[in-house]
């Protein structure tokens, strides 16, 4: 498995933007940005979740909503406020947000093929 990075920029309800550079996390549920760049945007927690690590570990995070701009897209996606150590992840709600799907195979986003029925 490759690992794949892309850049955005994510803004909140400060109307300030920053530069994020995301892994590509095809595992994870939500994104996540690192503690310094939701308090620079201005992100409040809105609630708090239980995620569940690799290792079966349970861990309880806040989680907040902010707009994000992609080269492929933008909108608006749950974050999850992440620790002053954490790499900010793009999770797949986000992706599917902004109708976008990761292909492994030449590890880029590409649009989802939408079905509405």
């Amino acid at each position: 498995m490759g690992i794949t990075h892309i850049h955005g920029k994510v803004s909140g309800p400060k109307g300030t933007a920053e530069d994020v550079r995301f892994l590509v996390d095809s595992g994870a549920t939500y994104s996540l940005l690192p503690q310094k760049i939701c308090e620079a945007i201005g992100l409040k927690p809105k609630r708090t979740l239980q995620f569940s690590l690799a290792d079966g570990t349970i861990i309880e995070r806040a989680v907040s909503e902010c707009h994000i701009s992609l080269p492929e897209g933008e909108g608006h996606t749950p974050v999850i406020i992440g620790q002053q150590d954490d790499e900010a992840l793009l999770g797949v709600v986000t992706l599917e947000i902004l109708g976008l799907v990761f292909n492994p195979f030449n590890r880029t986003l590409q649009p989802m093929k939408m079905v509405l029925i």
